[in-house]
């Protein structure tokens, strides 16, 4: 490793670090030989860290309680955990908190609109969160504390907030570093694909080897711009666990050249662990990656506009003029036919950023034409899905819409008559029936698609249901 020359105000070594509570020898009671190049790469980095005595320490993990769009800061002046629930309770640690860095990060990514902070005693008693250390945090801990002590602790949960969000909100993290006076070590908790093996936790998944060899590849190549073009429908399917960890991670050293050396990749028990260093060096404007991921995704943006056909533009112009106008438009001039002249059911879908922003749509017809029905379900989706908050006016140029016209259901005895790819399911009881398009992400076999829009009718397993089939023309 090269020589790092440390500065106040400045995060000056990060590193990658899993997880698995067995390679604590309290826990794994000698299981942890099950992950020996693991454990090795934990107690260099360890070590490296103890060597560099830090004065703060920046810990993020995916296993602190986790919110879709708030970001979990401990706030309690000691940060306490123990391993009791891997049977080693006597694995018990403590940390002064640096509150005055949490203050700052805080108010810093308030200032970008992304909403950070504690939680009041109330509001976790009544979510049954916890405000202990996770695990995610207590094994690179255990391993750093038997090396050095001295140092405080700022905890971060992730949150559910698309990978940009992330970044920036590192971005923030790395802002008030600087404003500082402090040495400080950033430690990205996670593990990787948890799906590497037919007995891994999560079964096997063909994305979860794919998924390790890009993580592992762009710390390598330090081109943190691969994981934040990185499709969240693909990261499900390979069962990953550390990514948002790791972005923020990187978002910290936005703008920086940088150093980097992975100490060990393996893959044991199906779940793949990685250990490695990202040294930031000097500051370097070519290196803004976020700048550069926003260039390319504007391009994109203005591209697909460009490419949309009216089913797709109907429902843009629909929804971006009630949310800046407040009013429904009428049907616009010089739609194709069908759409004036033909009914169906339809079911508009938003994305932003590559997650969903609102679903909603009608199994039937509802309205007089297809331009209607798009024009009430597009402000349906963005607006009354109740996943969701509705969709405000400084989001609208970040949007991707898709637009599914449903042909006419037909009835079905068997899941043997089902193709998740060319088609869509409606399952009934009584008065109860879920839906679920076709050729979605992720839903792979009929058994899927079924157990899902079971789920979406509420009707529990075991009792009695019908099904059709139905197909879309989807536009994009």
């Amino acid at each position: 490793m090269g020589k790092v020359v440390i500065q106040l105000g400045r995060i000056i070594n990060s590193y990658v670090f899993p997880h698995p509570p067995l390679i604590v020898p309290e826990v794994g009671r000698g299981s942890e030989s099950g992950a020996a190049e693991t454990v090795k790469a934990v107690i260099k980095a360890a070590e490296e860290i103890g060597r560099d005595k830090p004065t703060t320490i920046i810990l993020t993990t995916p296993h602190g309680p986790v919110f879709q769009d708030y970001i979990y800061v401990s706030a309690s002046e000691n940060l306490t955990g123990n391993l009791g629930k891997f049977g080693a309770k006597s694995v018990s640690m403590h940390f002064r908190n640096n509150l005055d860095m949490v203050n700052l990060i805080t108010r810093y990514a308030k200032m970008q609109g992304i909403f950070a902070g504690g939680l009041e005693d109330s509001i976790a008693r009544k979510y049954n969160v916890s405000k202990d250390l996770d695990h995610g945090a207590l094994v690179p801990l255990y391993f750093i504390h038997r090396q050095f002590s001295g140092f405080k602790l700022v905890h971060i949960s992730v949150a559910g907030l698309p990978l940009v969000e992330l970044y920036r909100f590192g971005m923030c993290i790395a802002r008030a570093v600087k404003d500082m006076d402090e040495k400080v070590v950033f430690a990205a908790s996670g593990d990787l694909s948890h799906r590497l093996t037919s007995d891994a936790p999560y079964g096997f998944s063909r994305e979860g080897r794919e998924f390790d060899e890009m993580f592992v590849e762009a710390v390598k190549s330090k081109d943190p711009g691969k994981l934040l073009e990185m499709d969240e429908d693909f990261c499900e399917r390979a069962g990953e666990c550390g990514l948002r960890s790791f972005i923020i991670m990187f978002g910290a050293m936005d703008g920086y050249d940088m150093e980097s050396e992975v100490y060990s990749y393996e893959g044991p028990f199906g779940v793949g662990y990685s250990v490695a260093r990202i040294t930031p060096l000097g500051e370097n404007p070519a290196k803004r990656i976020l700048e550069k991921h926003e260039e390319r995704n504007n391009k994109k943006m203005e591209a697909l506009r460009q490419g949309e056909d009216a089913y797709v533009a109907l429902a843009r112009k629909t929804l971006e003029t009630y949310v800046k106008e407040g009013r429904i438009i009428n049907v616009p001039q010089g739609l194709p036919e069908e759409m004036i002249k033909e009914q169906a059911g339809v079911f508009v879908s938003i994305k932003k950023q590559g997650q969903l922003r609102g679903c909603i749509g009608t199994i039937s017809p509802t309205k007089k034409n297809i331009a209607e029905e798009i024009i009430q379900n597009a402000i349906s989706s963005g607006t009354r899905d109740p996943r969701f908050d509705p969709v405000e006016a400084e989001e609208l140029e970040k949007l991707v819409y898709s637009v599914d016209v449903l042909m006419e259901p037909e009835p079905i005895d068997s899941m043997d008559q089902l193709d998740v790819i060319k088609y869509g399911v409606i399952v009934r009881a009584g008065n109860r029936s879920g839906l679920l398009l076709p050729n979605l992400e992720g839903v792979n076999s009929p058994e899927e698609q079924v157990s899902i829009a079971l789920q979406k009718a509420g009707i529990r397993q075991g009792e009695k249901f019908e099904m059709e089939r139905f197909e879309v023309i989807r536009h994009r």
